[in-house]
């Protein structure tokens, strides 16, 4: 009995020491090590006399045959492959070590657990076991690498409007990369995005988009090591959290599409629907670069993605993401 399997076991219900290992073949003893081990990577499991080991919240496993089935035929014919891995360092990483797919198809990873999750500058992404959405997509693009400045904020869009499609409808972007709710201490982070790739400066690019949005944070595990406020799709809502199976479709329904146009069309039709969902725009903020931080207001994105700010002396100026970090001032 292997990870999956035990835990597709406590899926569909409470089981004892001993029954689990019946079922394994194996000891008491190494069922124990296999259910630390599930603690460890963030499933929250408990043990309780006369019950056994039981999950403390509610989990789904991701199926790629039901993600698949669940798309609209249009979306199946913009994908080269769909795959689902059990563990990986990095979604993002593990598509970037293959081959890209041929022309404008798109191949999309999933993962239940990442060991080594990044967010934007290097930050580790909190990546618990079955818990929240982990899932990349591979794609070439014409127009050179000057025409992905504005892919994050295209596949942030989508990524919006479907959560909102769900009735998530307090989903909001904060430039460059994040998926926000609004809260009254501030803004929490729902999840991020990370673009990576390269290709030729006028010829075709290769981008790997990924994406970590949180689902269901296990309350002891991953929750301790953000430091950043933060926020999951279970506490955005009283009705049932739905799957990740059902999650992902939506995403990806709403993803190549909106691929497919910026690829064609650019930056210029995303505008607008970037303005409706936009954070920061009309808001006090503080831009953290390499030299002193700036102080200003939020204008919205200019018509290349970069962030325009009216500086304190009346100044506009347009940042780009690189290596700086935006934050809402907040009032004295």
């Amino acid at each position: 009995m292997n990870e999956r399997e035990l835990l597709k076991r406590l899926m569909a219900g409470p089981a004892s020491g001993d029954a689990l290992a019946s079922a394994s073949g194996q000891t008491r003893a190494a069922v124990w090590k296999r259910i630390e081990a599930l603690r460890e990577a963030g499933v929250p499991i408990e043990a309780k006399p006369g019950r056994g080991y039981a999950l403390s919240q509610p989990l789904d496993l991701l199926d790629a045959a039901v993600i698949r089935a669940a798309l609209p035929g249009a979306t199946r014919a913009r994908l080269d492959a769909l795959e689902v891995a059990w563990s990986l360092d990095s979604t993002n990483s593990e598509l970037l070590r293959r081959p890209g797919p041929a022309g404008a198809q798109a191949t999309v990873l999933l993962a239940e657990r990442q060991s080594a999750g990044r967010g934007r500058r290097g930050r580790e992404w909190a990546s618990p076991l079955a818990a929240h959405l982990y899932l990349s997509l591979s794609r070439s693009f014409a127009g050179g690498l000057v025409r992905l400045g504005g892919l994050s904020l295209v596949a942030g869009i989508a990524t919006a409007e479907a959560l909102r499609g769900l009735g998530f409808d307090a989903v909001r972007l904060k430039w460059p990369n994040d998926l926000v709710v609004e809260h009254d201490t501030g803004l929490r982070k729902l999840g991020g995005l990370l673009v990576e790739g390269g290709g030729e400066h006028a010829g075709p690019v290769r981008a790997v988009i990924g994406l970590g949005l949180n689902v269901r944070m296990p309350p002891e595990h991953a929750a301790a090591r953000i430091d950043q406020p933060w926020c999951d799709l279970g506490a955005l809502t009283t009705a049932p959290t739905p799957t990740r199976d059902a999650l992902a479709a939506a995403l990806l329904t709403h993803w190549l599409p909106a691929l497919e146009q910026f690829d064609a069309d650019g930056l210029a039709p995303f505008l607008p629907r970037y303005a409706a969902l936009d954070a920061l725009a009309g808001e006090p903020l503080t831009v953290h670069g390499e030299a002193a931080a700036q102080h200003g207001t939020a204008l919205g994105i200019a018509a290349d993605g970069a962030l325009r700010v009216r500086l304190h002396d009346g100044a506009e100026r347009h940042f780009h993401s690189g290596e700086i970090s935006v934050r809402r001032s907040v009032p004295a």
